[in-house]
Formats: structure tokens, sequence, C-alpha cells
């Protein structure tokens, strides 16, 4: 999984999943462009890779805005000239029933998970078809399918896996695969801010007895964006330890 000479772009990198994506992509040799909408999260961050030695460059920037997902890209190329691997993570949820969901909590989650994605899909197949290889890498959920009190994410989920395999189809005579993972319940502080009750819920239903950590993430992500995985197109991938929704 050696990605030397590869640039990555890893978007809700400042914490959690997409921190633990970013930071395994850095150690197997890639330079990582570290994208987040909170300038301070992406602040200690970049200092925390820095300090570690690791090749990186933060860009702070809001996916569901067209502009800032060209200012993202166009700072990138400015920076190291061409863009290898893009690693679509940043995601929002506000959850509630489907009777009592509001428009505001709707538009939201979509614009944002599913709009954003795209903007950023979009992009990355305009500069990878120019180059004539690249990476697409999505993060779903297992919540695609369907999720009790999630009728927002996971219809934002859901639209990024037809969204991913449709990619496979435009893409890949240029030499760019797209693919789709779907993880589990992964520990992040996002997972960690649910109430113990439920925390136990949802290991329950994990037969390897415990959370996921992002570096299970990070690892697989690393495979697929090496030149390894150059056949390895248009799959639904799942990280979840067992899991059953």
């Amino acid at each position: 999984m050696n990605l030397e000479n590869k640039v990555a772009i890893v978007t809700g990198a400042g914490r959690g999943l997409g921190k633990g994506i970013a930071l395994k992509l850095a150690q197997e040799g890639a330079s990582v462009v570290l994208c987040d909408i909170l300038p301070s999260d992406l602040e200690k961050v970049g200092f925390e890779f820095a300090e570690a030695g690791l090749q990186i460059k933060t860009i702070v920037g809001d996916i569901s805005k067209e502009e800032d997902v060209n200012k993202i890209f166009e700072s990138t190329l400015e920076s190291y000239g061409h863009t290898d691997i893009v690693v679509n993570n940043a995601g929002i949820n506000r959850d509630s029933s489907l009777v009592k969901m509001d428009n505001l909590q709707w538009n939201a989650v979509i614009n944002v998970n599913l709009t954003g994605t795209f903007y950023m899909t979009r992009k990355a197949a305009i500069v990878m078809k120019e180059q004539k290889h690249g990476r697409i890498i999505n993060i779903s959920s297992m919540s695609w399918m369907g999720n009790f009190g999630q009728a927002n994410y996971a219809a934002s989920k859901a639209g990024i896996v037809g969204l991913t395999l449709t990619g496979t189809r435009e893409l890949a005579k240029y030499n760019i695969t797209c693919n789709v993972i779907c993880p589990g319940f992964i520990e992040t502080d996002m997972t960690r801010g649910v109430p113990a009750n439920v925390w136990d819920l949802m290991v329950s239903k994990i037969p390897a007895g415990h959370a996921g950590q992002p570096s299970d993430v990070g690892n697989l992500i690393a495979f697929l964006a090496s030149d390894e995985a150059a056949y390895i197109n248009g799959q639904i991938i799942e990280v979840s330890g067992g899991m059953v929704i």
C-alpha cells in the first residue's frame, strides 16, 4: 500500500473518521490535503500531523458550496500539480422520526452528505479524466439500507451508493476507480455522544463484540487508493465487524 508521490484529498478530516483516514494515508506516504468546515479542528489536527513529520496541507471549506469545492481542488493542484485520491467522508446527521422531521433537518443533511459528495465527485472526475488515472472513494453508511429516525441520513447515504456506482460506469475507461465504503458502528466523537444504553444496544448487534476504530476504515481506504487495487471498482464494502442493523 505504498502511496508515495500520491496526493489525496480527505473531507471532514478535522476529527473522527476523517482524521483517522487522513492519518493512514499520510502514514503510507501520501501528501494529504485535509479539508473541514471547522477551522479550529483543522488547525489542531494539522499541527498534530505536521509534528509527526507527515506531508499535509489544510484547507477550510464547506463542501455543500460549489465555490468551496472548486477552491479545494484549485489549491491542491496549485500546491502539488495533481490529485490522485479523493475520499469523500464529510457528513452530518440531524436525526428525527419521519413524521417529525422538518424541512430544515432534511435539507441540511442532503445538502452536505449527498450534494456535497456530488460536487466533490464531479470535480474529481474532471481533474482525473485529464490525468487518465485516479481513485474516488466515497463514505456511505450501513444506514443506506434504512434506519429508524434517519430518513434524511439514510436517503443521503443511499444516494452516495448510486452516485458512486454511476461514477464507476462512466469513469472506468479513464483508469479511474470509484468505490463506496459503508462503515458500521465506528467509535468517533459523534458516536461517543450517544447515551450509554444506545451504545450498548449498537455494540450488541456486532458479532465482533466491540465498536470499530477509524483505523479500520483507513486501512481499507489505503488499499483501495493503492496501485494494487486497480481492478477493484464499483464495490460496496462494509466495515462493520459483521454488524446487522
